[in-house]
């Protein structure tokens, strides 16, 4: 089948490494969870030690859950997880496809200002974010989920920057013919940013 289609099946030192590269892979994502899943097998664990099995149990989830103060944290968690990751995504994506599409002066200053959170240490911008947060006098007398403003605020700014050079570098292979072809076919702005564009920055 092979020859019909005009190729030539795998030699053998083709076929050992493409062996070995699954074999690595596959070790590789046993050692990134491994750990991982034998943490959430041990949290089953009835023994105030986790080192030796001494049989199954869902009484610390059940405390757990019970917890006011670790569920009001979780919830917390889970509404910064889901605001900074949609603000960081529209941001994101919407600067890379500016930068992607536009010449503009001060280009070269905004793309270094982009990647400084990347490659600040992180304690670094988390101490200038509490300074400045407390240099405007920040309200913290706010309900939730305003009171979570100053956290989603630092997670956006921290996040942003991934999701722009991530788009940006999808869009570099983009063939503009396709714009081109959308706008001459009768295509506004919005439909060839919602058909054409997005499907190729989605990935």
């Amino acid at each position: 089948m092979a020859q019909i289609l005009g190729r030539e099946p795998p030699g053998p030192l083709e076929y050992s490494r493409r062996l070995w590269l699954r074999l690595w892979l596959a070790a590789t994502f046993v050692f990134l969870y491994a750990p991982i899943a034998i943490l959430i097998l041990f949290s089953f664990n009835d023994s105030r030690r986790n080192i030796v099995w001494q049989g199954f149990t869902l009484g610390y989830y059940a405390r757990a859950w019970g917890n006011a103060s670790l569920i009001e944290a979780f919830t917390n968690s889970l509404a910064i997880a889901l605001v900074s990751t949609t603000v960081s995504t529209a941001i994101g994506a919407l600067l890379a496809l500016a930068l992607w599409r536009f010449r503009f002066p001060g280009k070269p200053a905004l793309e270094g200002a982009m990647v400084l959170p990347i490659v600040i240490p992180e304690i670094c911008m988390g101490v200038a974010l509490m300074a400045f947060f407390l240099r405007t006098e920040w309200p913290t007398d706010l309900g939730w989920p305003l009171n979570l403003g100053p956290i989603i605020i630092g997670h956006v700014a921290f996040s942003f920057p991934f999701v722009a050079v991530v788009v940006r570098a999808r869009m570099a292979g983009f063939d503009r013919a396709l714009e081109e072809a959308s706008k001459d076919l009768g295509a506004g702005e919005l439909q060839t940013f919602c058909h054409i564009i997005l499907p190729h920055m989605r990935p």
